[in-house]
């Protein structure tokens, strides 16, 4: 699902004009980016966890050569058990 697509959603089940929707949809993913670059955890009952992990400096060997990764932070996302058993259906 795009982006468009869950604003064209979002404006059906709503009730929404797709202007509001997008506004709604927007708001929301850009709450959900400003708390995780704070290094909040966003969670959503019933649906998961968004948060940021920080990942170690490590060594790769890329095209022959050795390279370092340095330390750096990555946002991640563990679904709740509603959303699991959900998808197992």
């Amino acid at each position: 699902m795009t982006k468009n697509e869950l604003v064209e959603l979002v404006s059906r089940k709503a009730h929404l004009t797709k202007k509001g929707a997008t506004e709604a949809v927007d708001n929301f993913l850009n709450e959900v980016q400003r708390a995780l670059v704070k290094g909040e955890k966003v969670v959503i009952s019933g649906f998961g966890t968004f948060y940021v992990d920080q990942r170690a400096k490590k060594k790769i060997f890329l095209r022959g050569k050795e390279e370092e990764v340095p330390p750096h932070r990555v946002p991640r996302f563990h679904p709740g058990k509603t959303l699991k058993r959900a998808i197992k259906q």
